[in-house]
């Protein structure tokens, strides 16, 4: 009896949410649909480009679904174009974001990832990996550390370190007392922020070659350039101040974070409601192999990985495809797992990246419907008026960071706003490794910060959290990283005025 009843309750309370959900839907349709009808062909959108974003950070704070609130978004910027055509727009906008070089990179990359990891896992050469840190490590602190240092030797490329470090040291973080989540913003920390200050990594190869398409820097002079902005990176270094302030346990725990963490120390590292669906399948190792043999099979992928992508000019995507050939070849040789096991093991991995890999795409879509609707343009030129040369740098690391933040597009929104800000910033006179500094500054914030970044997705991922919970608790501290930069902005701005 008591069984039907709350059988009948949760029934009751399902179908109320259904209603209310549906309810909510229709009225931001009507909402979405009266604003395009009042617009017609008035020509920019305005202020109002900013609403479909708003819509996707208002839902995904209520709703905690990332892809989900980022397609209502998309839907509510097609309907402010037109509200009686939106099938036929939805699949060209999502056909050209599938088409495009840089989504295809991504989700090949990701892919190979994953499916390298489920080989690391499969085989048992992660937990020999992880038993032999066990080994060394004897501390709940010296495990976050190490972690940390990690993700700064790791520094080639953001989806790398995301994805390799959290899934190496996981067991030991778990082991050690450690919530996933301080797992997670550990290793983003260490992603973006650490990719930006390195001259090798793929962000620096990219932004490099961006100023010279921009004629910002000579033909081969974009490195150079790029390198001579870097101490002027000051939110990549605030953040990387302040995560080894964390680990080294100078600065603690706060809000949401601090529950995590009690959480954690109570004997449960793993976020409650949570779907732990770690990279991992039923697939074993047809034998063991000793520590020894476990270490040096789970080093020479790693390492492999790490130099082929430098050899082939920091293409990931070509480090991680030559690694796991090779890795597949050296486990049917020393007959750990047969050759269609490691091929089932692979497309294991592919599949446990297929909901970040969704958000990802969502993001791309997101950043092609504010586009059309011109928000990037628009704030860049609504705030241009205000500026003057010692204010500049501050103003626009604050606006490009709220941009890549409501947009999740770490590079691709730069494509649109650098033929904007280096001509006011030449016009203005203010020193442009100072704007470069100031613009990749930008852009390593939102990649951190944003819940449906690319990078912020794949952290969240590998260390076994959900995107939503890596981000309530990582904000407070990649919020004070962006109020440091800041005040440091406001004061290179006035010093080199």
């Amino acid at each position: 009896m008591n069984m039907k009843l709350s059988d009948a309750v949760t029934g009751y309370f399902e179908n109320k949410r259904m209603f209310l959900t549906l309810l909510a839907g229709v009225c931001i349709y009507a909402a979405f649909a009266i604003l395009s009808h009042f617009h017609r062909d008035s020509g920019d959108w305005g202020l109002y480009s900013l609403l479909p974003t708003l819509l996707v950070l208002i839902t995904a704070v209520v709703s905690r679904r990332p892809f989900e609130s980022m397609m209502a978004g998309c839907i509510a910027g097609l309907v402010m174009l037109n509200p009686f055509d939106l099938v036929e727009p939805f699949a060209n906008n999502i056909s050209a974001v599938l088409g495009n070089e840089t989504i295809i990179w991504i989700i090949l990359v990701c892919g190979f990832m994953g499916g390298l990891i489920q080989l690391l896992e499969s085989s048992g050469c992660l937990n020999g990996f992880s038993d032999w840190l066990k080994d060394i490590i004897k501390s709940r602190r010296h495990s976050l550390v190490a972690t940390a240092v990690l993700g700064v030797i790791v520094f080639i490329d953001d989806y790398l370190n995301c994805l390799a470090v959290s899934t190496s040291v996981k067991k030991l973080t778990d082991h050690y007392g450690v919530s996933r989540e301080k797992l997670a913003y550990i290793v983003d920390s260490t992603a973006a922020p650490m990719c930006v200050i390195v001259p090798i990594s793929t962000w620096a190869v990219y932004f490099a070659g961006l100023l010279e398409e921009n004629g910002v820097a000579a033909d081969g002079g974009g490195m150079s350039l790029y390198i001579s902005a870097i101490p002027f990176m000051a939110y990549a270094w605030f953040a990387m101040l302040i995560v080894f302030l964390v680990a080294f346990g100078v600065l603690g725990d706060w809000g949401p974070m601090k529950k995590a963490e009690a959480r954690a120390k109570a004997g449960e590292p793993i976020p409650p409601n949570f779907m732990d669906q770690d990279l991992v399948s039923n697939v074993k190792a047809k034998r063991k192999l000793s520590f020894k043999a476990n270490i040096i099979n789970f080093a020479i992928p790693m390492i492999l990985l790490i130099t082929s992508t430098i050899y082939f000019e920091v293409d990931l995507l070509k480090g991680a495809l030559l690694t796991l050939f090779i890795t597949v070849i050296l486990y049917w040789v020393q007959g750990l797992l047969s050759f269609e096991t490691q091929i089932e093991s692979i497309f294991n991995g592919f599949k446990v990246m297929l909901y970040p890999l969704s958000t990802v795409i969502g993001g791309f879509f997101l950043k092609a419907i504010n586009d059309e609707l011109g928000m990037t343009t628009y704030i860049i030129e609504a705030i241009t008026p205000f500026m003057t040369l010692s204010t500049f740098p501050a103003v626009i690391f604050v606006v490009m960071a709220f941009l890549t933040f409501a947009t999740s597009s770490s590079w691709g929104l730069y494509v649109l706003a650098m033929p904007i800000v280096f001509p006011v910033a030449g016009a203005l006179g203010v020193s442009t490794p100072l704007v470069i500094g100031a613009l990749l500054s930008a852009s390593s914030f939102g990649s951190h910060a944003c819940f449906f970044s690319d990078s912020s997705l794949l952290a969240a991922q590998g260390a076994g959290c959900s995107p939503m919970q890596h981000a309530f608790t990582q904000f407070p501290y990649a919020l004070l990283g962006a109020v440091l930069a800041i005040a440091s902005f406001i004061a290179l701005g006035i010093m080199m005025a």
